[in-house]
């Protein structure tokens, strides 16, 4: 077993709901793919930069899959932006029944 299982299993969050809060955070909004054509237009030079638009970053799109989490209970290895989407999602969970956040330390 790894730490991620030890831990969602005495916070007794389920693993499925891990996924489905990943899905919904790491949904790209209309707004997120009017940044990237924003970014897109600078670069190009057909927009002048502005500081703003440089220093957002927009969701990535990718969502936690059940395969990955379950090679992170497994303990198996994981990319590094993997682990990161898990850590953000139970912490949201985690939020939504008012406890502390955890860190990435703890969980992996």
């Amino acid at each position: 077993m790894s730490k991620l299982s030890d831990y969602l299993k005495t916070n007794k969050i389920d693993a499925r709901r891990v996924v489905g809060t990943s899905r919904n955070l790491e949904r790209q909004t209309a707004e997120d793919r009017a940044l990237v054509a924003k970014k897109a237009a600078i670069k190009a030079g057909k927009a002048e930069k502005d500081e703003a638009v440089s220093k957002q970053k927009p969701r990535s799109g990718r969502r936690v899959t059940q395969p990955a989490i379950e090679r992170a209970l497994a303990g198996t290895t994981l990319a590094g932006p993997t682990k990161t989407r898990i850590v953000r999602a139970v912490n949201a969970i985690l939020v939504a029944r008012k406890k502390p956040e955890v860190t990435f330390r703890d969980l992996f």
